[in-house]
């Protein structure tokens, strides 16, 4: 018994919409853990940056190079997350991605070079972070459709709730046992990540098309019926026009004529009988045939035991979409300004004459802001009519600003209102940049699955970039400072990219459009032969009908008396 219960709890949902609920929310609940173990554990590694620098006496620009390389890995082996999840299934991959996670933290708290933490956090976590997030939010975009930009918002703030928990815990806890029992600690708590793989069920819709073509079958019966009888109608008093023209005033019915009049509408009624079976069993036969409108071509599909259509391992040619390159820039240069900040603030905190206690709770503050912005997006984006990446412009280059005013304010209060103010904007930024690939804005939800790993593979080079070249920066500068600065300038480069989103999708919907217009003119075209060479009643009775027979009878009477 235990069993098949509990291969019916792995199975596949099957719904015939998207659901916008169901078990979308331990999906939802599964991808809030996730955040928590990837994202939200790796914002918090600045905890440990002067620890590290100390430890190993390494530069800035050395340690940072950690957090830069786990975020190369993690975006660049996107295309072979989805590979995987496309050849073994989603939850043996985020599994998998679960044991790397804390095979590399805890791996991390034995190491004795700076050289070796690059492998560990850099390599192996960082594929272990690709392997869960990845998977987890692509299939959490597919069970919702209406609520997906709140439900992605709200799930997605485990990161923030992470940072918020993790920034003065860990302080704390480094104190009593050091740095590397830490990592330890860190590296068992994500393991829960395993689990988290387990409510990963796949999802498929199956819209039931066949009832809807047989109920329009059924209609065309109807119809086609109706049409009959007034053939029959139209024949009878045809027939009977024909003798007044003759001169034939009446014909008087013997039994005989009854009789045979009888057998005629006895083979009519028989015909239609076996017209309508000869028809159902067309219907019943398992080959259906659709026809796309937007590319004006037939396709068969196969009818019968549900069947999920393999998908392609990776699929590259979203790189012909204009829409989604300008959408992948503008995601690379946004990573700039992603993870820098986090990795800088409480050094900068300290430069500007900030207690080292109160320092780590900027991290905190962010956390606050940016658990706010990530839900208020999300109610935002599911009530406003207008056009969604122009509402994450807004918020692109209001965070730009806000990355500006890190190198200019010198106080505590004003610290603390950047934080905020820039936790705010990069949740809701964060939030919703990845689930807006599934809007019809950018590539729609049918390519959400192949174009998420191509779009993380060019995020990976700002990710390889953003943290180091801070570092040089500071080293070069003596300044904190400036790393904010190198992320307000790849910020409003990424406003700039995100701007021409709307043209490129405009400018590809106007060169359609041409081909639409043709294509519905040979639908007209197609329709109109159709009717016009559709068959009368007399054309589509069988040869040895009674009724032909009686008619022909009838028609060469006529022409006798007419001559």
């Amino acid at each position: 018994m235990k069993g098949p219960y509990f291969q019916r709890c792995l199975a596949a949902n099957v719904y015939p919409e998207v659901p916008d609920g169901g078990w979308g929310w331990a999906v939802a609940l599964a991808f809030f853990l996730v955040e928590v173990c990837t994202y939200g554990a790796l914002k918090s590694l600045g905890v440990f940056l002067q620890d590290l620098m100390e430890e190993f006496g390494e530069s800035n620009s050395r340690v940072s190079w950690v957090i830069s390389i786990c975020v190369f890995i993690f975006t660049f082996t996107a295309p072979l997350a989805t590979i995987l999840s496309n050849r073994f299934g989603h939850r043996s991959v985020v599994m998998v991605g679960g044991l790397l996670i804390s095979l590399g933290t805890i791996s991390s708290a034995f190491t004795r070079s700076i050289d070796q933490m690059y492998v560990t956090i850099g390599v192996i976590s960082g594929l272990g972070y690709c392997f869960t997030f990845l998977p987890t939010v692509t299939i959490l975009a597919q069970y919702f459709s209406t609520r997906r930009a709140l439900v992605t918002s709200v799930a997605s703030s485990g990161e923030p709730f992470a940072i918020f928990a993790f920034a003065p815990a860990l302080t704390t806890l480094k104190e009593h046992i050091g740095w590397r029992y830490c990592l330890v600690v860190l590296g068992t708590f994500q393991a829960c990540v395993i689990g988290c793989g387990l409510l990963l069920r796949p999802i498929i819709i199956d819209p039931e098309p066949v009832e809807e073509h047989h109920e329009s079958d059924k209609e065309q019966q109807t119809v086609y019926t109706l049409e009959n009888e007034q053939t029959r109608t139209s024949i009878s008093s045809g027939g009977s026009q024909g003798s007044e023209d003759s001169g034939v005033n009446s014909l008087s019915a013997s039994s005989s004529d009854l009789r045979t009049a009888g057998a005629e509408r006895q083979a009519l009624v028989e015909w239609e009988v076996k017209d309508n079976e000869d028809k159902e069993s067309s219907m019943s036969t398992p080959t259906i045939q659709v026809k796309e409108k937007d590319e004006g071509v037939l396709a068969e599909l196969e009818a019968g035991p549900l069947q999920r259509p393999s998908p392609r391992l990776l699929d590259f040619s979203v790189l012909r979409d204009t829409t989604f390159i300008w959408y992948s820039l503008f995601g690379m240069f946004a990573t700039l300004g992603f993870f820098a900040p986090q990795l800088y603030v409480i050094e900068l905190s300290k430069s500007r004459g900030v207690e080292p206690g109160l320092a780590s709770y900027m991290l905190s503050v962010m956390a606050v802001a940016e658990i706010l912005g990530r839900l208020s997006i999300g109610v935002l984006l599911s009530r406003v009519r207008c056009r969604k990446t122009l509402l994450l412009l807004g918020c692109v280059m209001l965070l730009s600003l806000v990355l500006l005013a890190f190198a200019v304010v010198w106080e505590f209060w004003g610290l603390v209102v950047c934080c905020a103010l820039y936790g705010y904007f990069v949740g809701t930024v964060g939030s919703i940049h990845i689930p807006m690939l599934a809007e019809e804005e950018v590539v729609g939800i049918e390519k959400m699955a192949s174009s998420v790993g191509v779009y993380l593979f060019i995020q990976s080079f700002a990710g390889l970039a953003g943290p180091p070249l801070g570092g040089v920066l500071v080293d070069v500068t003596q300044n904190y400072g400036a790393a904010f600065l190198s992320s307000a300038v790849g910020m409003a480069l990424s406003g700039v990219c995100l701007a021409m989103v709307g043209p490129a999708k405009a400018g590809m919907c106007q060169r359609r459009r041409p081909n639409r217009e043709e294509d519905k003119c040979t639908e007209e075209e197609d329709k109109m032969s159709q009717d016009s060479g559709q068959p009368d009643f007399l054309d589509v009775a069988p040869e040895d009908s009674s009724l032909r027979q009686t008619v022909d009878q009838n028609s060469a009477t006529s022409e006798t008396l007419t001559f």
